[in-house]
């Protein structure tokens, strides 16, 4: 049996699977850092309050479009609006953070 998930279905469902990661939030200098535990230094997600910009670590993303069978551009989208939902704030753009450009997602001292 084949069933028909609506878009708006496959983002509750891949917001759900974001939850169960239970991110901790922390807010430094207009930056809101989703990391895995406390005392990471690096975050999984970044985001800026004055640009919104969305930073997201390139191995989430990854996880994400293997799981959920989705593009790489889609699974960047989904998950800033997932960050949208949590912060309801507006993601104005969402950037890749590959190995090059972790250093985007250092959490400052």
């Amino acid at each position: 049996m084949k069933y028909i998930i609506t878009e708006s279905q496959l983002d509750k469902f891949i917001f759900k699977y974001i939850d169960l990661k239970r991110f901790i939030q922390i807010k430094k200098n207009n930056k809101i850092y989703f990391v895995n535990s406390e005392g990471d230094e690096y975050a999984q997600i970044r985001y800026n309050e004055d640009s919104g910009w969305c930073y997201i670590e390139y191995d989430l993303i990854e996880e994400i479009s293997s799981f959920f069978s989705l593009q790489i551009p889609d699974s960047k989208e989904v998950i800033g609006k997932w960050v949208e939902n949590t912060l309801q704030m507006k993601v104005t753009t969402t950037i890749d953070a590959e190995y090059r450009s972790k250093i985007s997602l250092r959490i400052p001292n």
